[in-house]
């Protein structure tokens, strides 16, 4: 009898939402779309080549091994850089949110922040790394830092007062606190945080190994554009593209989890 009941949950767990199957359709679509016109000559090849070709041209590279140093480059910074932006950012949020003053005199500077481009800090970054990992690493921190700063402030802002009544109550010291009540009630906030460090994080890196670096899948982008080799150009955008969707969609995952099981709208 007890089977039966987890059977069913099992069942559940693996269905396919509403959602879910709305945004496979409509890549299907676009691929589909995209298809058509390429073959058609519609959009000619110098411009774009068929989605069945970008696959073929990517699983040509993958087999092949040619670029996977290169792969690596780009994966190894891009890690780099979302530890620094996620942990950097959580620890410069908690302690705003600590000195309310502090956070007054920053609010304006973190809300403008983006409208300043990050490569305008190119040549300094230079200087302080030279050409190669350092300042690739340290462009993709500085891109993705702040949005996990203002999802940490609004997380622990948003934390229910009657957890933190509760723990006044029951003698929980501030550490503790921390650690068992105010992070885990602000996960959904920190999660969104994280989630869009990686995405601003990996836009920072390949956009920096355009312009300052010798290797990476931004730079193997960047060749095949100027040599009209579409094939490793849209091979490598697709395996950029195929990764970011997948670390994404795991992190939107958790971060649904989050919000239903604290019920954070």
């Amino acid at each position: 009898m007890c089977d039966r009941p987890i059977a069913g949950l099992s069942r559940m767990a693996f269905q396919p939402t509403k959602t879910a199957v709305v945004r496979v359709l409509i890549v299907a679509g676009a691929f589909a779309v995209l298809e058509t016109l390429c073959r058609a000559s519609i959009i000619d090849r110098m411009t774009m080549i068929p989605p069945t070709e970008m696959v073929a041209a990517l699983w040509q590279i993958l087999e092949s091994g040619r670029y996977n140093a290169d792969i690596a480059f780009t994966v190894v910074n891009t890690a780099a850089a979302v530890v620094l932006s996620v942990v950097g950012g959580f620890v410069v949020g908690a302690i705003l949110h600590a000195l309310p003053r502090l956070r007054r005199a920053l609010e304006p500077l973190l809300s403008a922040y983006y409208a300043v481009p990050v490569f305008v800090f190119y040549p300094l970054l230079i200087v302080a790394f030279g050409v190669g990992r350092g300042a690739l690493i340290a462009m993709g921190a500085l891109v993705g830092i702040v949005a996990m700063i203002v999802n940490t402030l609004s997380g622990l802002d948003r934390v229910p007062p009657v957890f933190m009544k509760t723990a006044a109550a029951l003698s929980v010291d501030r550490l503790r606190s921390l650690i068992l009540i105010r992070l885990p009630a602000a996960g959904p906030h920190l999660i969104t945080g994280v989630k869009l460090s990686v995405a601003y994080s990996v836009i920072g890196i390949v956009a920096g190994e355009f312009i300052l670096s010798t290797a990476g899948i931004g730079k193997r982008i960047a060749f095949g554009y100027q040599d009209f080799d579409n094939r490793t150009m849209y091979g490598m955008l697709l395996l950029l593209l195929v990764v970011v969707m997948i670390v994404n969609g795991a992190l939107a995952a958790w971060e649904k989890r989050l919000h239903r099981r604290f019920g954070v709208q």
